[in-house]
């Protein structure tokens, strides 16, 4: 009886550590890379609805562009970060554009409302712009250049202030 419970014991440990190899196998096989070169095109609904933003818009003008959702507790972090950044460097050609991402756009409103954003804020809905930059978590920055290529760092986390200025800077002169 006791060899069949350690039997029965070993077996399920064996199965769950195989399960686990899976796993991680799959996850590894199937990590996207984030991307790079000319950045993937969107055009996405501000989470207000008060109409659309396309990227293409903002060519000749370096981009801040951030992922993040409302439940996300190191966008809420960075939010105010970003919303300093925006205003900082909005008389030299940037704008900040925020996608929300695997979220309600209720939830999404509340949260720009809470932290006054004001710049840009669009709603990825399906996360089709998300999976076309290879986002695998937020926040996550991509920096973009006046012709429309991503420079600089692809920061997963809360971006610093070092590093918006650095890589804002770069997007610039690029």
């Amino acid at each position: 009886m006791v060899a069949r419970i350690r039997l029965g014991a070993q077996m399920a440990a064996v199965a769950a550590v195989a399960g686990l190899l899976a796993l991680l196998v799959w996850k590894l096989a199937h990590q996207t890379e984030p991307a790079r070169g000319v950045a993937p095109g969107f055009t996405l609904p501000l989470i207000d609805r008060s109409g659309e933003v396309d990227l293409a818009a903002f060519r000749g003008r370096a981009v801040v562009l951030n992922f993040w959702a409302s439940w996300c507790i190191p966008c809420k972090e960075e939010a105010p970060r970003l919303q300093a950044a925006a205003r900082r460097w909005a008389t030299r050609g940037v704008v900040v554009l925020g996608i929300d991402s695997q979220d309600f756009r209720g939830d999404a409103r509340r949260f720009a409302r809470r932290y006054s954003l004001t710049y840009p804020l669009v709603h990825d809905g399906p996360g089709k712009t998300r999976a076309r930059y290879g986002v695998t978590g937020f926040p996550e920055t991509f920096f973009i250049d006046r012709r429309g290529n991503i420079v600089g760092e692809h920061i997963q986390g809360p971006v610093s202030d070092r590093q918006l200025d650095e890589n804002i800077k770069l997007a610039l002169r690029a």
